[in-house]
């Protein structure tokens, strides 16, 4: 698969809530061409959920 299927494929997973999958697939993008979209796209996601916080619900 190119960079931009792997990408695109990555979206579709972020769509359907397979953050992790998604992950995964961008970074596979990003191994293939480096100035893929794909390197932002995990870079966010991995924002996303180190900001998540589960003790904040865990009182």
């Amino acid at each position: 698969m190119s960079a931009a299927e792997l990408y695109d494929l990555g979206n579709q997973k972020r769509r359907e809530g397979l953050w992790h999958e998604a992950i995964n697939l961008y970074a596979q993008a990003t191994q293939l061409d480096p100035d893929s979209p794909a390197a932002e796209a995990r870079q966010m996601l991995l924002d996303i959920l180190n900001y998540y916080n589960k003790d904040m619900y865990n009182p």
